[in-house]
């Protein structure tokens, strides 16, 4: 038999915690292990630079054997292996607490009410020799139902709530009948989940009102295997175990997000009754224990499109007994049920004109509306537009830079919270770029102008500089340009695919997180968008977020989202002939602005 590794305590002193790691293995993977979180766009492949830790003490080596102990700097925790035990700090960007998952609005009221789940009070007559019938037979004559009864979870708290509240009882019933009991008076509330790469949101709802008593959103746990999807696919594929951890890692947030949100508004678990996730297809399989592998290669076809409903048990979430939870279903490639769900939520801005729908973030879903049918396309943009694969890249945090503005020639920011800044967070990514061709410090091409006081070049990369320690590198701008032209090259060979150019488009809805704060002018400035006037635009913020809460509450809604995902057509990008061409050639950062003033 093979001895264990030796293990050895690491000490992050930046959270007071101490946790075991084996002697090897790397700073980045005991952390994950312990659930401390480390940033790690790329997911632990030493390619981004975004893990980056102190070795205040103790002793590690590299990938390339180099022995660290006596020079204690930034490494990448990723890359740095665990020889004895560590004192170990966490850069900054990693620490910050998010502010912007964004959730939309409290209390904000759907169009129309008509639940799944429904609740009526009764009272029974009281057990006695002369009428010893079951509980369950009280009650489903007070019903004037004959249904099965419910599953025997259900049944548990049927007899001790009868009796503790003179037999009456609140009984709650779904399409499938009935679904549990509950002390009368209680209130029924739904579970809306937007279960996206990044973050995820959650949102409790009243069920009888439609109310938002809640809401809250928390970075998705799985941002620890890599912030972007294929990161998360390759673990899922190819570590043992792999799927298996990528699940209970958002079981766990999920369950997290449950608890507390019925904490803040005083209800309990047990009155959450119904729930509705929606995310992009790799989330919706991760989530839903489907196989992945398919979905990592040509032709990246789903293992299911169609709407699930599987039990909250089932699948894992600590909800009421009998709950089910309605998985949004699929439109094909990774366009998932999260922009079903936006293009629900957004339908009144798109119904009956030309319009393109985008959900710009790591993996952009977009569709067109034209004509009275919607052809849809996912592009890997990546995480770089919302600070990941970005060598300063962090969270939308405290101490994030935000925007990145010219004045007098120079470099001016500004960070979230007005603090000193940590780091970069995806607007500030934008305005970055956009600053840099203002200020003549970057070509069209992207490749950045030694000669000015804010450029600077070491080891032969050059990089600006936007605040002490936070460099936004070449490397970073080539990053930035491949999200941009995979975004770019969709919308454009989406228009004509379907025989129309920009100009032909009456609206574009810029839904997500991130693109409610993108600033559009500058996205025009270095061609992400198409250059339309201003008033074209709309961004309606987290819009995926809005679709689950009104299919939480309104059964049509659930069978409009239904008809929106078998009815859209998908388009693979890839297999189009030219699209490298074209991908090549939306790498330059010009807007058509600026094509048109070229020629």
């Amino acid at each position: 038999m093979s001895e264990s590794p030796r293990s050895h305590r690491l000490l992050f002193t930046d959270l007071g915690r101490e946790v075991e790691g084996l002697d090897g293995e790397t700073i980045l993977h005991a952390a994950r292990r312990a659930g401390v979180r480390v940033v790690g766009a790329c997911g632990g492949r030493g390619t981004c630079g975004s893990c980056m830790v102190r070795i205040a003490q103790g002793r590690i080596d590299t990938h390339a054997g180099e022995d660290l102990s006596r020079h204690h700097r930034w490494r990448r925790a990723c890359q740095a292996r665990i020889r004895g035990d560590c004192t170990i700090q966490i850069a900054p960007r990693s620490l910050a607490p998010v502010v912007r998952a964004e959730v939309g609005n409290r209390g904000e009221l759907p169009p129309a009410m008509n639940p799944c789940i429904t609740a009526q009070e009764v009272s029974v007559p009281e057990a006695s020799l002369a009428d010893p019938r079951g509980d369950w037979e009280r009650v489903a004559a007070a019903l004037n139902v004959h249904a099965l009864p419910p599953n025997p979870e259900a049944l548990l708290g049927l007899p001790p709530l009868l009796r503790a509240h003179g037999w009456s009882v609140r009984v709650r019933q779904g399409p499938h009948g009935v679904l549990g009991f509950a002390a009368p008076g209680r209130v029924e509330c739904g579970l809306a989940v937007d279960l996206g790469t990044t973050n995820m949101a959650a949102f409790l709802v009243r069920l009888d009102t439609g109310e938002r008593l809640a809401s809250l959103g928390i970075e998705n746990p799985q941002a620890a295997w890599g912030a972007d999807l294929i990161s998360r696919i390759n673990h899922a594929i190819q570590a043992t175990s792999g799927a298996q951890e990528l699940r209970r890692a958002v079981l766990q947030g999920l369950n997290a997000l449950a608890r507390d949100l019925v904490q803040a508004v005083g209800v309990q678990l047990g009155d959450v009754v119904d729930a509705v996730v929606c995310g992009n297809t790799a989330m919706h399989h991760l989530l839903a224990g489907l196989p992945v592998s398919q979905l990592g290669r040509a032709p990246f076809v789903p293992a299911v499109c169609a709407q699930m409903s599987p039990t909250a048990a089932e699948l894992g979430l600590e909800l009421a007994p009998g709950a089910r939870v309605h998985l949004v279903p699929n439109i094909g490639g990774f366009v998932g049920g999260d922009h079903v769900a936006a293009l629900l939520a957004s339908e009144e801005h798109w119904q009956g004109r030309c319009c393109l729908v985008m959900d710009i973030g790591t993996n952009t879903e977009i569709s067109l509306v034209h004509a009275g049918g919607i052809q849809s396309v996912s592009c890997p943009s990546g995480p770089a537009l919302e600070g990941g694969h970005v060598s300063c890249g962090m969270r939308a945090a405290i101490g994030a830079i935000e925007r990145v503005r010219v004045e007098a020639e120079r470099l001016v920011v500004s960070t979230i919270g007005n603090t000193k800044p940590v780091g970069l967070c995806g607007s500030g990514v934008l305005d970055t770029m956009a600053a840099l061709l203002e200020a003549g410090m970057m070509e069209r091409g992207g490749r950045l102008r030694n000669g000015h006081p804010d450029v600077h070049e070491t080891g032969g990369l050059r990089y600006a500089r936007l605040a002490t320690d936070i460099h936004f590198t070449q490397h970073d701008v080539r990053a930035v340009q491949l999200a941009k032209s995979a975004i770019r090259t969709g919308t454009d060979l989406l228009l004509r695919q379907s025989g129309l150019d920009a100009a032909r488009l009456d609206r574009i809805i810029i839904a997500g997180a991130f693109g409610a704060y993108l600033s559009v002018e500058r996205a025009i400035v270095i061609g992400l968008l198409p250059d339309l006037p201003p008033q074209r635009y709309l961004q309606v913020g987290n819009a995926a977020g809005s679709g689950v809460c009104r299919m939480l509450v309104n059964r049509a809604a659930r069978e409009r989202a239904r008809t929106i995902a078998a009815t859209a057509r998908y388009l693979e990008l890839s297999s189009i002939a030219d699209f490298q061409q074209h991908f090549l050639r939306n790498i330059a950062l010009t807007s058509q602005q600026h094509e048109r003033r070229a020629s």
